[in-house]
């Protein structure tokens, strides 16, 4: 244990300063400092030494250069050995027992839309992360503190123990500024691998090192199976578009690993669509999907008849604030999780007598999905890495290839099968009817199988509905059977070495067809 005696406070983020250096001050410490946060302290009235007279240099370069001095980071640097302190003394170097640094806010300024590269370049730290690893090296004898949400918990230690902090608290805090200047670095990495050199618009391609640093949001009961261990992290950059990961949890139980996963294809599922819309999923399939002009509780009753037996245990998603008719049908089943824009006090007040039914609003703000970004996926040894499924050719921007063109009925389900087949795990065979899905045949080895499954699981007649398959037909089998159900149009990417059977079979039944020559693989 290290008396601490000097310390260096040096921070962006003057959360809880004033309360730390007053502290400090009951043990005696001096305190070092630098512009802004020396300022902040004298205006509270506590007594400070500015980092220019300490090291009798001024700072310059625009504030550029004020810690990148001998006496500061060889007072961090320094251990307690005769030679170290021979070599300290004959330079007039000081020890500094504590760091209290955070770091110039890189990521939440590039964040900000049309900001330029001169701004950004100004706002990459290079003292403080300097200073974080000096102390972090030698926490043997110096603490290092980067998070203002530490300061309590220093200061409670240091009363309990005569102004020292343990060696295994040092380490800790060593640890956690290592990690810190890691994430620091691999933000200034990202940003600049994302634009050109010229900085005349976006990188053309991956950057040759992927450099990515997230947080812990928390640690989780298990994983996929309660043998597995599991946390959940998010990405500390600030994400304009509706998440999971940013979504606030209102009521319920503890999320778990796939409660999330659920979580997160069931939004992805809903924002597709502009009118109210309603998704229940189940181990990351959409069980039933409807949209309905009269609203999201209407869409969730049409969505939950697709599979009545399935939605039970479900996640459900909407795309419009829950009111207190949504909130009554949500209640008539047993659900995990619900996740929409906001809920009405009344509907709060009705689903809290359902208390480990999870809840969780992303946020009234912003509807839309996002426009780009990367998904990322673990396989042993590496990391696939492609860009997110944003893209969607429309059903009246695809090809006819059938004699019969689709009638404007057809063409607006057909549009609608499109964007929930997007959603359904490969191969996938969607049929629908009126904005409201009838038969969903997922995760089938062969597309035929899908499209049985689909049929075999329909609780209603499928005459007349449509269907929307993810990939191209191989053959002509998967044309038969969906004729055979009683659809009578089909949307479907296309690409087939058997197209033109694929087509006549389509003619054969009287089936429009249309071809987006854009596939939806999902697995």
């Amino acid at each position: 244990m290290g008396r601490i005696r000097r310390a260096l406070l040096s921070v962006s983020d003057k959360r809880g300063l004033v309360e730390l250096a007053q502290g400090l001050k009951r043990h005696d410490v001096e305190i070092l400092s630098t512009g802004g946060t020396a300022r902040s302290m004298e205006e509270a009235g506590i007594d400070v030494v500015p980092i220019s007279v300490y090291t009798g240099a001024p700072e310059i370069l625009d504030g550029r250069v004020k810690t990148l001095h001998p006496k500061i980071h060889g007072g961090l640097l320094g251990r307690d050995t005769p030679e170290h302190r021979e070599q300290m003394a004959s330079q007039g170097i000081e020890p500094i027992d504590l760091v209290v640094v955070n770091l110039y806010p890189f990521q939440k300024t590039v964040a900000i839309p049309g900001v330029g590269m001169e701004e950004a370049i100004e706002n990459i730290d290079i003292g403080g992360p300097s200073m974080l690893r000096s102390a972090a090296k030698n926490h043997e004898r110096v603490a290092v503190v980067c998070d203002p949400d530490d300061y309590a918990a220093i200061l409670a230690e240091m009363d309990r123990n005569e102004g020292s902090l343990a060696r295994g608290t040092r380490f800790r805090l060593a640890r956690k500024a290592f990690a810190r200047t890691a994430a620091y670095d691999a933000a200034i990495a990202a940003y600049l691998s994302s634009i050109s050199e010229d900085d005349s618009g976006p990188a053309a391609e991956f950057p040759e090192y992927l450099t990515l640093q997230w947080y812990r949001e928390r640690s989780l009961r298990y994983g996929e199976n309660p043998h597995q261990r599991a946390a959940f992290y998010r990405d500390p950059t600030p994400q304009p578009e509706p998440s999971v990961a940013t979504a606030a949890v209102l009521q319920g139980k503890e999320l778990s690993y796939n409660n999330l996963l659920d979580l997160d294809a069931a939004l992805d599922l809903v924002l597709e669509f502009p009118e109210p819309a309603a998704a229940i999923i189940k181990h990351n399939n959409p069980c039933g999907v409807a949209v309905a002009a009269g609203g999201v509780a209407e869409a969730f009753r049409l969505a939950r008849q697709t599979d009545p037996v399935s939605a039970f245990g479900g996640i459900v998603a909407v795309n419009r604030v829950v009111g207190l008719d949504l909130a009554g049908e949500l209640s008539d089943i047993f659900l995990e999780c619900v996740i929409a824009p906001d809920f009405r006090p009344e509907a709060r007040e009705a689903l809290a007598k359902k208390k480990n039914l999870r809840l969780l609003a992303f946020g009234e703000k912003n509807t839309e999905p996002g426009k780009g970004g990367w998904s990322l996926r673990s396989v042993t040894g590496g990391l696939l890495v492609e860009s997110r499924d944003r893209q969607i050719v429309s059903a009246a921007e695809a090809d006819v290839v059938s004699r019969r063109a689709p009638t404007p009925e057809e063409l607006l389900a057909l549009e609608f099968a499109w964007k929930v087949c997007k959603h359904v795990r490969s191969n996938a065979i969607v049929f629908v009817r009126d904005g409201q899905t009838v038969g969903i045949g997922a995760g089938q080895m062969s597309r035929v199988d899908s499209a049985r499954l689909a049929a075999t699981k329909a609780l209603s007649s499928l005459k007349g509905t449509v269907a929307a398959s993810d990939g191209f037909f191989p053959f002509r089998d998967g044309v038969d059977e969906i004729a055979k159900a009683g659809a009578t149009a089909i949307i479907q990417p296309g690409g087939s070495v058997r197209d033109a059977e694929v087509v006549a079979a389509a003619d054969e039944h009287g089936l429009a067809m249309l071809v987006t020559k854009m596939r939806h693989f999902r697995h």
